[in-house]
């Protein structure tokens, strides 16, 4: 197993991390975004701290998160009962 220690800056605070060499990519991609949030809630917002600010951020995170999560649900048992009806349909045209 390919282990590798990183650095990544959340709110101006390093955080050492040993992470799957396969990780880093998303880990340093999802670093990024969570610090691009947080600089445009400091930009747009009052806050009294950083933590307010990351708190936003894990809030929104989490409601897209959600978000998606139900969309792929969604499909996943739309495109289940199609395949369903299309199964359905082959089989009473094939019995022909």
């Amino acid at each position: 197993m390919d282990e590798l220690s990183i650095t990544i800056t959340i709110a101006n605070r390093p955080y050492r991390l040993k992470i799957k060499k396969e990780e880093e990519e998303v880990l340093r991609s999802s670093a990024k975004k969570i610090e691009s949030l947080v600089k445009e809630y400091a930009k747009n917002f009052h806050f009294n701290d950083s933590q307010d600010l990351i708190a936003m951020v894990a809030l929104q995170l989490a409601k897209d998160s959600s978000s998606l999560e139900k969309q792929i649900t969604y499909r996943d048992t739309e495109m289940t009962k199609k395949l369903k009806d299309i199964d359905e349909y082959l089989n009473e045209k094939v019995k022909i």
